[in-house]
């Protein structure tokens, strides 16, 4: 058994206090005598640019290229990532900063491989968009017209000649349709870049260059802090002993007062330390054990609160100077539970301050194209609708690139944990290069260091499905037929970067945080992608062979960290994106908005429709019927991942977000709508649900209570017509204990249905609170295509209750999959994508900007017979 992080280690990481933005007046062009400045002469003229930022939108800023996004531009763009840019930019440095002893310009993000100038002498050569990048500047600084430079080389033609000289080409991800890179010699996994730039099957291949990350100055004399790290020896709710390690960086040797205070989430001082140190020149770290007594825990949200403690740091030299740091955190514990069964299964659980927790949630890609684009406001849209569709785990995939803090201040806030990729997003790295494996060293190293204070992380894992792809999708087989040597050292190497290397650095600095290798995978273990042991992805439904899906039903891991069912946004997100003239199954810019099979994956989609509910009319029922079979399918995976508890602990779909608007696996789409499918994962993810699966002809019922208090109430089963003449109606009481997920019933068709037509019946499971559902689910015995589903006629009525409207809906029949929307505008609901049961009305909150009267003249319902053209 595994029980790292039982002890809750906790870093606080910032800027020295002289630190600030570098004010500067920034700009950009395309380097002349650049191969592609004969074809794109107009782009080698200086104009501002915007920092952070990337060549993108500045040039997009500039008109001088179209929508990146809109119609289908991108086969004409791809000439921007072949070309070679240059950024300068002008500053002064203010008398206080001048007059001090020490500076160090730092880059916290350079794409990618840049050379930097200052005043005309070389400065630094990057060749790692991940990591953040420093420079001594002592005595280079000028009062006025500083001049900085930034040259950005192409990754691929900096990296192609190496590439394609290689007798034997490593594994890659996705090839460019496009011709700017060929298709059998892809650099994508050479380069320390955000992996999907190069393009991926949700979103579009625009490699960038840039600063997409600050530039800060920082400048000081005496000392400065470099870090605060907390360490949290033990916990409990009466106690935390804690030890916060300062490092101090210090210009001579000399005496110095270290105070640490802890404030408490309301304000009030709980601790304060101080403590005389000798100082010697250079870094090193000085050590304070702090008390705290009754400590507030932070825990992931549904489990407690999300309390958090400011700590204050005092570094006082006397006249040498005194230098401060200040930042939030939060105290807690975390073990990644792996307990050997019987048969020699082994679990995977996150335990959180002692309390086992069924982590529920979703996969995050990049929230964009272009990073910087990416602003907090974004960032805090898509993690609160995570929250509020009873999520409390998000796993950040690795062929992106690390958040900033902000990500983690919110997810910290709204109580997310946060499983941690490393930025390997697929396919194989050159791990058997030493330079390679030194730089993701670094990199490593930089962003855990960076990002380790922030409670909500609770693992870091090597990579995304690199272990699975060697071993099941015949990337070993194939180079070990190719030239046995060179596969061999590219294992190696990949057990060096993996195994050893990543799981050092984290080691060393995660501060208590697991470690895991890859996902899927058991931690390098013989099988890579298993259902007993480790996490799993599951995509033989969507993926190959496109199972149905009640094949989730008979998938039933330890973990799921990937499973998923593309579905369209709504058309009001691709308003501007696709001219109504295009919004055709098969047109040319719908397409180019299908990046699954390189446009082609509308045919995938159109299968899972085709098989639940037919053929689609039109384009807006085929979007509407997408979003319809993701939700319904998501549903039972989820719902039987949490029935299978404690077997199963963790159901993680793919994924929470977009990159920009068009056909993914997203429940929130690119302008934050929600899809049919996170409305579904409010109510499959509530703390209290019910599940009833039917598979093979039998329905099991379970009752789901992931709280820590047992739920007493009622469970109901009823079976009904489609036009709500009820057969059977059985009642029980119940007592769920905390936890845990509680089998009431397994129940064969025949013992449902009896002599009743299976197309015109349905079974309605429900948890009951005395009268009032909690929770509830429509089992149908039959594909609605099949089906005798009645046009529904839904009766809606509006209601005052404060300041909300609320929207009432019956029907006299049965409708399914109702979907609530609005002519010409957007509402906030709190319930959507639902069926009505025959005579039981639901009332759906409705916030919006518009009147009452508005409102109801607006008003648009659909549902699946509607949509069938029953």
């Amino acid at each position: 058994m595994q029980r790292l992080g039982v002890l809750l280690l906790i870093l606080l990481w910032a800027l020295p206090a002289a630190a600030t933005p570098l004010a500067a007046q920034w700009s950009f062009r395309l380097l002349p005598g650049n191969a592609q400045a004969t074809a794109h002469p107009e782009a080698t003229e200086w104009r501002s640019a915007q920092i952070p930022g990337s060549v993108h939108t500045d040039l997009l800023a500039h008109k001088l290229i179209p929508n990146p996004y809109a119609g289908a531009p991108e086969a004409g763009l791809q000439w921007i990532g072949l070309a070679d840019w240059e950024y300068q930019a002008r500053f002064d440095v203010d008398p206080a900063t001048l007059a001090r002893k020490h500076a160090e310009l730092t880059f916290e993000g350079l794409d990618t491989f840049a050379e930097v100038t200052l005043n005309g002498r070389p400065l630094l050569k990057a060749n790692n968009s991940h990591r953040t990048w420093r420079a001594r500047v002592d005595g280079r600084l000028k009062a006025h017209d500083n001049t900085l430079r930034i040259v950005f080389r192409s990754p691929i033609t900096t990296l192609l000649p190496g590439v394609q000289a290689m007798p034997h080409k490593i594994a890659g991800n996705y090839p460019s349709p496009y011709g700017d890179e060929p298709k059998d010699a892809m650099v994508g996994n050479f380069v320390r870049k955000p992996g999907y730039h190069f393009g991926w099957d949700w979103g579009p291949r625009y490699v960038t260059a840039g600063i997409w990350r600050p530039v800060t100055l920082d400048s000081w004399d005496a000392q400065r802090i470099t870090d605060v790290a907390v360490q949290t020896q033990a916990l409990d709710e009466t106690r935390a002993t804690l030890q916060v390690d300062v490092e101090i960086e210090r210009a001579v040797a000399g005496n110095a007062d270290v105070q640490v205070t802890l404030i408490d989430p309301d304000g009030r001082v709980a601790a304060t330390v101080e403590q005389k140190a000798s100082l010697r020149k250079g870094n090193q770290v000085v050590s304070v054990p702090v008390q705290l007594a009754n400590p507030r825990r932070w825990w992931p949200v549904g489990y407690g609160e999300q309390a958090r403690y400011t700590v204050r740091t005092v570094v006082d030299a006397g006249k040498q100077g005194r230098v401060e740091q200040q930042l939030r955190t939060g105290l807690r514990t975390v073990e990644l539970r792996r307990e050997v069964d019987r048969d020699g299964g082994q679990g995977f659980a996150f335990v959180i301050n002692g309390v086992p927790i069924f982590a529920k949630g979703a996969n995050v890609i990049p929230f964009d194209a272009f990073p910087a684009r990416v602003d907090a406001a974004r960032l805090r849209r898509d993690l609160t609708a995570a929250r509020d569709a009873n999520m409390n785990m998000v796993r950040n995939w690795g062929g992106g690139y690390y958040e900033d803090s902000t990500f983690f201040d919110i997810a910290d806030e709204l109580g997310l944990l946060v499983w941690q990729d490393f930025m390997f997003g697929g396919g194989m790295q050159p791990g058997y290069d030493p330079a390679f494996r030194q730089n993701v060293v670094a990199e490593a190293r930089d962003n855990v260091r960076r990002l380790r204070r922030h409670p909500s992380i609770v693992l870091w894992c090597g990579n995304n499905e690199e272990e699975t792809a060697w071993k099941d999708w015949g990337h070993g087989r194939d180079l070990t037929a190719a030239d046995p040597v060179f596969a061999k050292k590219i294992w190696q190497g990949y057990v060096d970067l993996f195994g050893q290397d990543l799981r050092a650095v984290v080691s060393e600095h995660g501060l208590g945080v697991p470690y895991w290798s890859s996902s899927p995978s058991n931690d390098l273990d013989e099988k890579a992608n298993d259902s007993t042991r480790g996490d799993k992805h599951y995509w033989q439904v969507w993926g190959n062979p496109a199972l149905p899906v009640q094949a989730y039903l008979r998938e039933t891991p330890r973990f799921m960290s990937e499973y998923g069912l593309q579905a369209w946004p709504s058309l009001r997100t691709l308003e501007g994106i696709i001219p109504a003239d295009q919004q055709q199954v098969d047109s040319p810019v719908v397409k180019a908005h299908q990046k699954f099979m390189a446009g082609e994956g509308n045919q995938r989609l159109l299968q899972y429709i085709e098989r639940e509910f037919g053929t689609p009319r039109n384009f807006d029922d085929f979007v509407y019927l997408s979003q319809v079979t993701q939700a319904e399918g998501i549903a039972l995976a989820a719902l039987h991942h949490r029935a299978s508890r404690p077997y199963t602990m963790g159901s993680l779909y793919w994924q929470l977000n977009d990159v920009w608007p068009g056909a993914s696996w997203s429940s929130v789409d690119y302008d934050g709508r929600w899809k049919a499918l996170h409305f579904h994962a409010k109510r499959f993810f509530a703390g209290h649900a019910v599940a009833a699966l039917r598979d093979e002809g039998v329905t099991r019922v379970s009752l789901l209570n992931d709280r820590t208090e047992p739920l007493r109430g009622a469970w109901r089963l009823r079976v009904m017509g489609v036009d709500g003449r009820v057969r059977s109606d059985e009642r029980k009481a119940v007592t769920v204990p905390p936890l845990a997920a509680l089998e009431v019933g397994r129940f064969t068709d025949a013992q449902l249905l009896g002599k009743a037509d299976p197309k015109r019946t349905v079974a309605v499971a429900e948890l009951l609170d005395g009268e009032q559902v909690i929770s509830r689910q429509v089992v149908y015995f039959a594909a609605a295509k099949d089906m005798r589903l009645p046009q529904a006629k839904i009766v809606s009525r509006w209601v005052r209750e404060g300041d909300d409207s609320v929207l009432e809906l019956r029907s006299a029949q049965l409708a399914r999959g109702v979907w609530v929307e609005f002519d010409g505008f957007d509402a906030v609901l709190d319930d959507n994508a639902l069926d009505l049961v025959p005579g039981e009305p639901v009332r759906i909150r409705v916030k919006a900007e518009q009147s009452a009267k508005a409102l109801a003249d607006a008003l648009r319902v659909r549902h699946v017979a509607e949509a069938m053209g029953r």
